[in-house]
């Protein structure tokens, strides 16, 4: 029968310097190998000496949004100060679980912040590429922005159903009605195309 598994949070004490060596995931600390991540407790030993104190995350852990990071969101909802997102991917990697997002009216461009329409930039339904700002509480959202040229719109939809064509920087064509709507178009990078 196998040993139970013991899981730690980070600042546990796992044992004291003469039971164990500090591996990876570990840290000392007033004569103590202390856990620096929140996983399970690993030992290893090679001849007769020390066991090295390890603590090793599940292969599957979920990734988390950092500031910087150029995240993919789908908007949920919109009114006259932000737009709603699920945040689904970081950078190519795909999330087990969405995080929800904020980007407000003055995150959505660079220029003429004061004129800008939510409605007129992100419709619900919209694929938009955004970079995390903030990273709120345990209440508020990740804030987002797509205030530069690469960012805002990559995926649209009319209300005919067919997927829009970007035309300009700041309108989408559906290619079935000829019909523009506005959005904050993303200038998409070649590194972000499929082939």
């Amino acid at each position: 029968m196998a040993p139970p598994v013991r899981c730690c949070v980070p600042g546990e004490r796992l044992c004291s310097l003469e039971e164990g060596a500090a591996g990876s995931g570990t840290y000392t600390r007033h004569g103590y190998v202390c856990a620096a991540l929140a996983g399970c407790l690993a030992k290893t030993s090679e001849d007769g000496a020390l066991p090295v104190v390890s603590v090793v995350r599940d292969a599957e852990s979920q990734l988390l949004p950092d500031v910087g990071a150029i995240v993919t969101c789908k908007v949920c909802s919109i009114n006259s100060r932000f737009a709603k997102v699920r945040i689904l991917y970081i950078g190519s990697t795909p999330l087990k679980s969405a995080f929800r997002g904020t980007i407000r009216r003055e995150d959505i461009r660079a220029t003429e912040k004061d004129k800008v329409e939510v409605y007129k930039s992100f419709r619900p339904g919209d694929i938009v590429l955004a970079k995390v700002i903030s990273l709120g509480d345990m209440q508020s959202n990740y804030l987002l922005s797509t205030a530069e040229n690469e960012l805002g719109v990559v995926v649209a939809h009319s209300e005919a159903g067919a997927q829009m064509v970007p035309i300009s920087w700041c309108e989408m064509q559906c290619p079935r009605t000829h019909s523009k709507e506005l959005r904050k178009v993303a200038r998409v990078q070649p590194e972000f195309l499929q082939t």
